[in-house]
């Protein structure tokens, strides 16, 4: 009776946490789509925690079971959001929920005519939410060494890590002769602990306070000097907004700056093929981890892929302006300004001008006597 209580505690907690967290958001009334996975995953979370304890009657299993089937679908759409800035919800991400909670559905209530169809159903849906787990994995270390954000990178692998595990348990009793775990079986204490930390680690990147992050152009600016960055054309970079204040309290190295600044604006180590932040740290002489902060807390970048795009996207819109370079194919000027193939070029082309790299240059060209091409403001996330 002692582990029962301690069983029933430890999930009042998880459910309270997941609870405050689901108020907080609604508070800040936050709209983005990786809040609004995050409110779902705590929902679930919550939801969870009660199915599965004891005393929990069993004639709740049947509406109970389809909803909790497709929470891994919604961790590995929260782990999308979470970790891949240019990542966008979809109408076939809604419709595949839908899906696994009707399979569920019908899984749940074919089991008292055809056990064994049921079974192997409850077997191939347990595939699914693996395979889930599996791609959610997949993109925390795919992203990992581009990430510039130091909290979201020393919370993002063991937040992983114990959900994915969470998330193969539930997936795995699929396997088993019954949809779910007896609830109150020895398994059960375990699974709460569980269910406890992973709201703990949530509730922390949650509540835990938020870097202030200056705008870019304007760091830049100060770091560089403070009169280069308006002339474009002879650095590489936009005019600063004379409007944006930036916060003292971020402590950057301006020499790094600079020194960042004349690699990227001068020698334009952006066009090298595959550079990674360790290479350019190695080549500026410092710490990686001192590189991350300059280009996340002093320039105001989330992802380095997209720190370098900038620069590659400006030396791809001179060029494509270029009246003299009229015949260049698009290939050619996307892998001179470091991109490696030409769907990543031009789709961050797209994302940063709203046009494709044809549409830019059959417009920049057809109107000679355009001195200045407007760049569009970009939001720091």
């Amino acid at each position: 009776m002692g582990l029962t209580a301690i069983d029933l505690g430890l999930r009042g907690a998880t459910s309270g946490v997941f609870l405050l967290i689901i108020f907080a958001a609604l508070l800040r009334r936050a709209g983005s789509q990786q809040a609004l996975l995050g409110m779902a995953m705590s929902a679930g979370g919550v939801f969870y925690a009660i199915a599965t304890a004891p005393f929990f009657p069993k004639s709740s299993w049947w509406w109970v079971l389809p909803i909790l089937s497709a929470q891994p679908l919604v961790f590995w759409l929260w782990a999308r959001a979470a970790f891949d800035d240019d990542f966008v919800l979809r109408r076939w991400h809604g419709s595949l929920w839908l899906c696994i909670v009707a399979f569920g559905f019908a899984l749940t209530l074919g089991w008292a005519y055809s056990p064994a169809l049921a079974g192997a159903g409850g077997r191939g849906l347990a595939l699914v939410n693996l395979a889930l787990a599996l791609a959610a994995a997949v993109q925390t270390v795919k992203t990992w060494r581009a990430d510039l954000v130091a909290r979201r990178r020393r919370l993002r692998l063991a937040m992983l890590a114990i959900n994915v595990g969470l998330i193969a348990v539930v997936a795995g009793v699929g396997f088993a002769a019954i949809p779910v775990a007896v609830p109150g079986a020895p398994g059960s204490l375990p699974t709460a602990l569980v269910l406890f930390v992973v709201a703990m680690i949530a509730g922390l990147g949650t509540f835990a306070a938020q870097p202030v992050v200056p705008v870019n152009d304007a760091t830049a600016a100060i770091a560089s000097g403070g009169g280069r960055g308006a002339d474009r054309a002879s650095t590489g970079r936009v005019a600063v907004d004379p409007r944006v204040v930036v916060d003292p309290r971020v402590a950057v190295d301006p020499i790094l700056l600079r020194r960042l600044d004349h690699l990227m604006t001068v020698e334009r180590s952006y066009r090298q093929e595959g550079l990674a932040i360790g290479a350019l740290a190695a080549r500026l002489d410092v710490p990686e981890h001192r590189l991350r902060q300059a280009i996340n807390e002093g320039l105001g970048y989330r992802n380095f892929n997209a720190f370098l795009n900038r620069y590659r996207i400006e030396d791809a819109r001179l060029a494509l302006s270029d009246a003299t370079q009229r015949e260049v194919p698009v290939l050619t000027i996307a892998m001179d300004a470091g991109f490696q193939s030409i769907g990543p070029f031009n789709r961050a082309f797209k994302a940063e001008t709203g046009v494709t790299p044809t549409e830019f240059r059959r417009e920049a060209l057809s109107r000679p006597d355009r001195a200045d091409i407007r760049e569009p403001r970009r939001e720091i996330g």
